[in-house]
């Protein structure tokens, strides 16, 4: 019998193949604005699609010549074979990466038209959409993949039946340069979609096991004979034989099974290349525990697991992509919930490293999984360790949605990340590892505590001197995702609700340390 993944896999592949025949389709294109009023350049796809109408699209575009700036669109119809044929502007045309916003942004501009095309033509029950590449069919494609996601897999009814365009880039023969890029984005982009769907997930379904056994399946799908894949989750037995007590002291407030996952992926092409360890926070559901949380928002403590989405996502990408890494992923699951079992405020537990920690809150529970999962990482003798969780609400009050916090004891590793988010546009912001946030950890029962003596003066930071306590080696980074985890719709690309941040930049990130440009 089919798991309700493979079930639900199936259901889209069917539904796909039905929606890539209806109709004619349609098109995206670009226009720049010009710097003389009511002027404007057709980017080179726009142009080659007019010569082929011979000038019907630049006539049509006149009409409309002060839509030209970034977000706009317009839709026209009765051109060529194409039902409708959005045009989107691009502002002024610039080569110019390098500005105050951390980000490129001509890159940046050209995921947002893409996006604003795809959703316009989407809402229109387009289901076969092709796209201009813009001069960055990468970003092209992040953008057009992005925004066609919608959560759906709980819907019944007309809703339920609406499925994501069949996304193509215009004109260009498949092994191109330009359609390999392309592949790059939509396979980054709907990786990150991958843990979106997993964050949304309710959690009286994804529980630990399911989470585990979802992704499974998942990667086992993605898989070829050329990659050397291995999956394993590790129960509670063997959780406890590892002596993992700060993992155990969150899992037993609930009645669900704690696991860890464990993902290995090499190349042959990364026999001898250095081995970099992900691990993710799978915290399935996360009430707080006896530090119970307010009632309001509580639900979206569903996606307490973003760290374990993320990183499992980019597993998934790293095997489709076929990039020549090492590479191990660790995940460490459970719910942390209010019982009669479930540790108290001053209970002291014992890590996998021997180190006990006082613990004062509850709901700092995030840094005690990865405490364990970090002990364990070390046996594989990594060379870089990245750690990914939606650790502390101080990070949101620091950064808001603007950047995931970031905090590293190695600057080379620092220059990499920045790249990665540089070019993806979800960025990353440097944060500080001062010794005197660790001496805001010290404890009178342990030796450390899982909260700042100052309360929430600083978290973030508290929180990051505490996972340095397990960390041995010289290459490490801690992305603290709490900040990111939703989208409100400030991110034009992305639509509202939990949003499988920073997915891309970690993906690039991994492309990069392994020198694939």
């Amino acid at each position: 019998m089919r798991s309700l993944w493979k079930r639900w896999r199936y259901a889209q592949l069917v539904k796909r193949q039905f929606s890539s025949q209806a109709g004619r389709g349609s098109l995206v294109v670009g226009v720049y604005q010009s710097e003389r009023e009511g002027a404007f350049e057709l980017t080179p796809m726009a142009k080659h699609f007019d010569d082929s109408v011979n000038g019907s699209l630049q006539e049509m575009v006149k009409k409309h010549a002060s839509m030209m700036k970034v977000g706009d669109s317009r839709i026209f119809y009765g051109l060529s074979k194409y039902d409708a044929v959005a045009v989107v502007g691009l502002g002024p045309k610039t080569t110019d990466a390098i500005s105050q916003e951390n980000l490129n942004e001509p890159s940046e501009t050209v995921r947002q038209a893409a996006a604003v095309g795809v959703k316009a033509l989407h809402q229109l029950k387009m289901n076969s959409i092709q796209v201009d590449p813009f001069s960055d069919p990468e970003a092209a494609a992040e953008g057009a993949c992005l925004a066609a996601f919608a959560f759906r897999r709980l819907k019944t009814g007309e809703e339920s039946r609406t499925v994501p365009p069949v996304l193509q880039l215009y004109d260009e023969p498949e092994g191109s340069k330009q359609s390999s890029k392309w592949q790059i984005g939509l396979i980054k982009a709907a990786a990150q979609n991958l843990a979106r769907e997993w964050m949304e997930m309710p959690s009286n379904i994804m529980t630990p096991t399911h989470f585990a056994t979802t992704v499974t399946e998942c990667l086992q799908a993605a898989s070829t004979d050329e990659i050397d894949l291995h999956i394993t989750t590790r129960d509670e037995t063997w959780i406890r034989e590892k002596k993992m007590g700060a993992f155990l002291s969150v899992a037993k407030g609930s009645t669900e099974e704690p696991k860890l996952l464990e993902i290995s992926y090499r190349h042959p092409r990364a026999r001898d290349a250095p081995l970099l360890v992900l691990v993710g926070k799978g915290i399935t559901f996360d009430s707080g525990g006896i530090s119970i949380k307010p009632s309001s928002g509580m639900d979206l403590m569903r996606g307490d697991m973003g760290g374990a989405a993320v990183v499992c996502a980019t597993a998934e990408a790293l095997v489709r992509l076929g990039v020549p890494g090492n590479v191990r992923v660790l995940v460490p699951l459970c719910e942390n919930m209010v019982s009669g079992s479930a540790s108290k405020p001053g209970d002291v537990v014992t890590a996998m490293n021997g180190k006990t920690i006082q613990v004062d809150n509850t709901d700092a529970e995030g840094r005690l999984i990865l405490a364990d999962a970090l002990c364990y990482a070390h046996e594989f003798s990594p060379n870089v360790v990245i750690n990914v969780a939606t650790l502390t609400g101080a990070m949101d009050v620091a950064l808001g949605s603007g950047a995931t916090g970031t905090f590293t004891n190695d600057d080379d590793m620092w220059e990499l990340l920045y790249q990665a988010a540089h070019k993806t546009g979800d960025r990353l912001w440097r944060m500080p590892l001062f010794s005197q946030y660790r001496k805001q950890i010290d404890s009178h029962l342990a030796d450390i505590n899982n909260v700042g003596k100052r309360g929430r003066s600083a978290g973030g930071c508290t929180a990051a001197a505490f996972l340095n306590e397990f960390v041995e080696v010289q290459k490490w980074a801690s992305l603290d995702t709490a900040g990111v985890m939703e989208s409100h719709g400030e991110v034009p690309y992305l639509s509202m609700g939990l949003s499988g941040r920073p997915t891309r930049t970690l993906i690039e990130f991994v492309r990069l340390m392994y020198g694939v440009e």
